[in-house]
């Protein structure tokens, strides 16, 4: 689905990330950690065609992002739902609408897919917020509101960036439940989290593979996790 081979990233000339491989198959579930700015956003970016990289290769559903027209990333990325870490609403939009926000643009906002909304915002917990605006939230009810917006449009793949990150443990679990759900579902999923222990309370959940990010490279983490 998402594959990079031998992919390198430079800021201003300084490399951030080096020689990373790896695949996003169909169904799995993946951890990214590493410390802050070690690259995980960024990595997060080159899998869905925020970013091109500077060596090596990006494919996204078995396509290179150096051979795609800006149109075609934009289909495309109707397939990756991305939760990101600083989660931006429109503020005079309620929370329901910004959630279908996706639907709306790409004219799909018809009444059966009114009605997944609504099922939807039940299944994060967000009905009775439905009507409210964006600053009225919680840092947990925007987070999900973010993960509901990811994913409106059925994405194969969900990238969550620190979607834990500004919010307390219950929260936190409560937002990795509804992930690992989404997995269950068959969705691809990978998050992004510097939170160890909130990879070690999920790994007895859900089959996932864990990955560093250390020295611009990325590593499978062992068992210290």
């Amino acid at each position: 689905m998402i594959e990079l081979e031998n992919v390198a990233y430079s800021y201003g000339g300084a490399e951030l990330l080096s020689d990373i491989s790896l695949k996003l198959q169909p169904g799995s579930f993946h951890f990214l950690t590493g410390p802050s700015g070690s690259g995980k956003t960024t990595l997060m970016k080159l899998c869905y065609g925020a970013l091109i990289p500077t060596a090596g290769y990006v494919r996204l559903f078995d396509t290179d992002v150096r051979a795609m027209a800006r149109d075609d990333i934009a289909m495309m990325r109707r397939r990756v739902g991305v939760v990101h870490q600083d989660c931006q609403f429109l503020d005079h939009l309620s929370v329901a609408d910004n959630i279908a926000l996706p639907l709306t643009v790409s004219g799909r906002d018809d009444t059966g897919e009114l009605e997944n909304l609504k099922e939807l915002t039940g299944w994060v917990g967000l009905t009775a917020r439905a009507d409210a605006l964006p600053p009225e939230l919680s840092g947990g009810e925007r987070q999900r509101a973010a993960l509901a917006r990811a994913v409106i449009m059925s994405p194969d793949v969900v990238l969550a960036d620190e979607p834990t990150g500004n919010v307390d443990w219950e929260m936190s679990q409560r937002l990795m439940r509804l992930l690992i759900e989404l997995n269950r579902m068959g969705k691809t999923i990978m998050i992004a989290t510097h939170d160890l222990a909130l990879i070690r309370a999920a790994k007895p959940h859900v089959q996932a593979r864990v990955l560093r990010i250390s020295n611009r490279r990325l590593q499978l983490a062992g068992a210290d996790l």
